[in-house]
């Protein structure tokens, strides 16, 4: 088998052991005589996997029992809409940090199911490369939520510490850095996050949520937009994601045997460090625009001197065996995505490469 790195900021790369299982039972489940995505939601063999993946969720992401965690459909792109739905339905202002481009999408949707969001910080003026200080936050008393982003996976920036919002509840979109490190979950309110960089395949959104904050939502919405209408059902409402819900529970085990998100944050220190280095280091040849203290340790971005030569080196470097490298669209330059299963030879061979296509290029 010959493996490429994967250096995508989503759908990501997952682990080769987690592929391997999934080929393994696809299918014939464990005996069962058919495949799980064939398989009533409703009958034993998808029942215990359901069941194991919410609590294996749980225990790595030590989310308390005050908490529901709901699997829903969607990805994070129809919280955007869900979350003002359900907390805002009566109380329309909703304080929001605009960060860049998926902060900006969720602002969109605040606007468009009748919130009024009150922007406490907009990062336009240094073009989406900074974060305010979580303690320079003036939170209106009176908003229904707080929303941010806790990592911008196109601008590579990253929020490293939250905010204290008092009663007013927190809510983040963690998409891209959901698992990769310690969050004090207690924080917030309600996180959600796209299953498609840390958690699995795409097809998935993780949804947890405050019970208090639970209660407040309203009944009266159609029925799969309402929080409560998923938490009474245990996310059984309707025919979940089952293939995507099993393969997270599979790379749920696999965090778990690495040695859980204190495993986890080392590994992803350490790659972003020997990137970050790397960058640095070239005597200004490569370019990270984003200031190191608000650097993503998932996303880690940067230019070359011209764009010429940014084109020649993701051309090679695609050829040597690192896919996925081009920046967004929408800022071009170059991307390393380092999700969870990437693994350090990948950031490695990279570095390598940089060092290299720098000496012939320089």
């Amino acid at each position: 088998m010959s493996r490429k790195f994967n250096f995508s900021a989503g759908p990501s790369t997952l682990p080769v052991p987690v592929l391997e299982q999934i080929r393994d039972e696809m299918v014939d489940f464990r005996g069962a005589g058919l495949s799980l995505i064939e398989a009533s939601h409703r009958g034993k063999q998808y029942d215990a996997v359901h069941l194991e993946a919410v609590a294996l969720f749980k225990e790595l992401f030590g989310v308390p029992e005050t908490y529901t965690v709901l699997f829903l459909q969607g990805g994070a792109t129809l919280q955007f809409a869900m979350v003002p739905m359900n907390l805002a339905a009566t109380n329309k202002k909703v304080d929001v940090v605009n960060s860049g481009a998926w902060a900006k999408k969720a602002l969109a949707d605040i606007k468009a199911t009748g919130g009024e969001p009150n922007v406490l910080f907009d990062g336009k003026s240094s073009n989406y490369m900074t974060l305010p200080d979580p303690a320079s936050l003036a939170v209106s008393p009176d908003a229904a939520y707080l929303h941010l982003t806790s990592n911008e996976t196109i601008g590579g920036v990253q929020w490293k510490s939250f905010p204290d919002t008092g009663k007013v509840p927190l809510v983040a979109d963690m998409s891209s850095d959901i698992l990769s490190r310690a969050v004090p979950v207690d924080k917030f309110g309600l996180i959600y996050a796209g299953a498609q960089k840390n958690l699995g395949p795409a097809g998935l959104a993780v949804v947890v949520i405050r019970n208090d904050v639970l209660e407040r939502c309203p009944e009266t919405l159609p029925a799969y937009l309402g929080y409560k209408t998923h938490a009474k059902e245990n996310s059984l409402y309707n025919t979940p994601p089952v293939f995507a819900i099993y393969a997270m529970g599979l790379t749920l085990a696999w965090v778990k045997k690495q040695g859980g998100l204190p495993a986890i944050e080392a590994l992803a220190k350490k790659r972003s460090g020997l990137l970050y280095a790397a960058i640095d280091q070239s005597g200004g040849y490569y370019r990270c625009p984003v200031p190191v203290q608000f650097r993503s340790d998932m996303n880690i971005v940067w230019r070359l001197p011209s764009e010429e030569l940014e084109e020649k080196f993701l051309k090679e470097a695609s050829a040597a065996g690192m896919l996925q490298l081009k920046g967004h669209r929408s800022v071009g330059g170059v991307r390393a995505s380092c999700y969870n299963a990437m693994p350090l030879e990948g950031v490695t061979t990279l570095t390598a490469f940089m060092a290299d296509f720098q000496k012939k290029n320089g």
